[in-house]
């Protein structure tokens, strides 16, 4: 069972549609079941390097472009993101940086595209860094370890024997005999070779792959049936197209197959991946949709199409990713549709701060001129704000209104609760001119309880006044429980079954299932969520609940969602629950069949 806080402000159509019943598509905050582009906005990503390990998850490690950008010598601190179920992404944390490398460049930075391997017990995270201040003529492929796929890395040194010009981007395959191949390059020169079996020395000699048309940077290597495949960038002027070729061998030769991806949006470098994940092929890539700026760069992925021949289909970009192929996830990543459709009807518990509050300063240059602040496209410009209330702490919706005639510019936000420390990028389109004040951008940030809090706002990228901010919580007076289907408050019967943690069978007359010891809180109306699966076209479960003073139920009807392992669906219905903790809501089948994976159960804000 898991506790969080939420608030359900219904409108009139909302409530309409919770006493009709609702799928997942019926409000903006509950619509995502595909992945959107890019999956990683929380901080800047490129470069992304995604392997699927034995326990199922899909892991993603990527370069970190740091912002506010000074370019690529900045690049620093890299993390891990993981998924169940490619919608839903974890910021696994940092993982490894330039001050934990002993032999690295004394200034640091230029931590450029990593990747990652598995061998008897041990993860291998390997990592472009110049050992001198001379970078370009000093590059290391560095080596760190650990037992665990996303922490306790810790670096052992660097692979000998390497050219230390242009040799970057590590990639590592393994290959069906279990031996393994690192491929690394740039400025036009591929390499290859044999790993040793203590996976941080080469065995045999380098191998250069002069064949390859075009060759920039960016290797990824992989197998499908009996033909390897590597991909990389090219030299196409202005923007790195995506390129791949064959072979029988893991060194090649290699026969040229041409483009795979077109240049991305807003950025002229190109970086990929391509893995197979739960019967599907991807890609992953970057670009800079969000920021409108290549060197902050965000992680996407699109799905990857063989054709009959083994040849692969140009892989097309999307805005909306790709769908979920399991059940919503506990994830903390917060998706850039969220961002930009403004979906936090949640967040409602909003105190507004004019900007000749006394909890405002300014400073590096910005000035105050009839109640608004200006100047903040100064460098080192900046707008704090201090004794903001966290509430209970963590999430919460920061708002700026603004004005801006740049055609775009950019605020980095800081606040207290920041668990990586990195801050937050604020996008402020143009609205037209300096006084046109119709300008609001909206961000999840991350506060600590209590009420001494700090939210400071950079500039210097870009101008943009400033009239007020807003921050938003989720009110605390609203709660949700969240019930799986494998925990011993839950009985079923009637030919209902339990498989895998889910409820099936469901279409069986007399089919049931039950949950007790439900929280009814001061009693009254609760919000009944129950998330499913169906491949009928429609279901539909008649539901009792303890504080029904009609006897008679309540009619959920279940839309169906294309398969039994579908997990997509989501409906909600209006009940009454009993004051206290010994509610119990019945589930009642034999209309048509739904597999049920999780049950939730809302308060109502009391007027």
């Amino acid at each position: 069972m898991r506790k969080k806080l939420i608030s359900l402000l219904l409108s009139g159509t909302m409530l309409l549609l919770v006493l009709v019943g609702f799928t997942s598509s019926s409000l903006a905050a509950d619509a995502v079941t595909s992945s959107g582009n890019p999956i990683v906005t929380s901080i800047f990503t490129a470069d992304p390097s995604a392997h699927v390990w034995n326990d199922g998850r899909i892991y993603v490690y990527a370069s970190h472009d740091i912002f506010p950008s000074r370019g690529s010598d900045l690049m620093d601190k890299y993390h891990v993101f993981s998924s169940d179920n490619m919608v839903d992404w974890v910021d696994e944390g940092e993982i490894l940086r330039a001050d934990d490398v002993p032999w690295g460049r004394p200034e640091g930075g230029f931590m450029w595209a990593p990747d990652a391997a598995y061998k008897d017990g041990t993860y291998y995270f390997y990592f472009p860094h110049p050992s001198g201040t001379n970078w370009n003529n000093s590059w290391k492929i560095g080596v760190a370890t650990s037992d665990k796929p996303a922490a306790d890395f810790t670096a052992q040194g660097y692979i000998e024997g390497l050219p230390g010009s242009n040799l970057i981007d590590p990639s590592v395959f393994r290959d069906d005999d279990g031996s393994y191949y690192l491929y690394a390059g740039g400025g036009g020169t591929s390499y290859g070779v044999k790993l040793a079996a203590d996976m941080m020395s080469i065995s045999g000699p380098i191998k250069q792959f002069t064949e390859l048309e075009d060759f920039h940077e960016a290797t990824w290597v992989f197998k499908r049936g009996s033909i390897y495949y590597l991909m990389y960038s090219d030299n196409n002027p202005g923007a790195n197209r995506m390129r791949y070729a064959t072979s029988n061998s893991p060194l090649g030769p290699w026969v040229n197959r041409g483009i795979i991806l077109d240049p991305v949006k807003n950025s002229e470098t190109s970086h990929g991946s391509i893995v197979e994940y739960k019967g599907n092929w991807y890609m992953f890539y970057h670009n800079a949709e969000i920021s409108s700026n290549g060197t902050l760069r965000s992680v996407c992925v699109d799905r990857l199409y063989f054709n009959s021949d083994g040849t692969i289909q140009k892989v097309i970009q999307t805005s909306g990713g790709v769908p979920s192929v399991g059940p919503r996830s506990n994830a903390t990543e917060v998706k850039y549709y969220d961002l930009v459709n403004e979906s936090f009807d949640e967040y409602t518990e909003k105190t507004e701060y004019a900007m000749n509050s006394n909890n405002v300063a300014i400073g590096g240059g910005a000035i105050r001129s009839g109640g608004n602040i200006e100047n903040m496209h100064a460098e080192g410009s900046y707008i704090q704000l201090n004794g903001i209330n966290g509430g209970t702490g963590g999430k919460a919706l920061l708002t700026v209104l603004y004005a801006s005639g740049d055609s775009v510019a950019a605020f980095k936000a800081d606040a207290s609760g920041d668990p990586a420390g990195d801050g937050y990028f604020l996008s402020l389109p143009s609205t037209g001119g300096w006084g046109s004040y119709t300008g609001r951008t909206n961000r999840l940030i991350d506060l600590n309880p209590g009420t001494n809090n700090m939210i400071r706002l950079s500039g210097g990228m870009g101008g943009a006044n400033v009239s007020r901010v807003s921050v938003s919580l989720i009110p605390e007076d609203t709660q949700e429980t969240e019930y799986f289907m494998d925990g011993n408050h839950v009985s079923f019967g009637g030919g209902a079954t339990r498989s895998g943690g889910s409820i099936e069978n469901m279409h069986i007359p007399g089919s049931y299932f039950e949950l007790s010891g439900v929280n009814g809180g001061a009693g009254g109306q609760a919000l009944l969520t129950v998330l499913y699966a169906s491949a009928d076209n429609e279901a539909t479960f008649r539901v009792n609940a303890s504080g029904d003073l009609s006897g008679i139920g309540y009619s959920l009807s279940l839309p169906g969602t294309g398969g039994w392992s579908v997990y997509t669906g989501r409906v909600s219905r209006l009940i009454q629950l009993n004051p206290g903790t010994n509610n119990v809501i019945r589930m009642n089948g034999g209309l048509g069949g739904a597999n049920v994976s999780r049950l939730i159960v809302s308060s109502i804000p009391q007027s």
